[in-house]
């Protein structure tokens, strides 16, 4: 049997037409490339929640969670994991980098302009078809 497939969430938050992205510090996996921010799902926690928790703990904010956009299996020789993601905008408080080194406000169709961590590329991807034809 395969290993257990870890789940994680990314929230794509807007904001007058900029999604905001974060760059993962060096050293860790997936070190200085940036990513939609989020993280790994809890046991018995449901994805909308455990992403209400990231966000808090990583960026320092509360978000309002909306529509799912989707969910991604990603695998490598070393994990396998299905990145589940939703937009979501900002409900309370100014960001603050805990896990990461820099962010952006960026337009979707500016993203491939960006280094992502190899998990975030079929959202990216999605992010930027909705654009070319919204």
């Amino acid at each position: 049997m395969g290993r257990e497939m870890l789940q994680v969430t990314a929230a794509v938050i807007e904001r007058d037409g900029l999604v905001l992205i974060a760059r993962r510090r060096a050293g860790g996996r997936f070190g200085g490339v940036w990513e939609f921010p989020g993280g790994k799902v809890e046991p018995g926690e449901e994805p909308r929640d455990g992403l209400r928790r990231e966000i808090r703990e990583e960026l320092d904010l509360a978000i309002d969670i909306g529509a799912c956009l989707g969910e991604y299996p990603f695998a490598s020789p070393s994990f396998s994991l299905v990145l589940i993601a939703f937009r979501a905008g900002i409900r309370g408080g100014v960001p603050v980098l805990h896990d990461h080194d820099e962010m952006a406000w960026v337009r979707p169709a500016e993203l491939a302009g960006y280094t992502f961590a190899e998990p975030d590329l079929p959202l990216v991807e999605r992010l930027r078809q909705e654009a070319a034809h919204g």
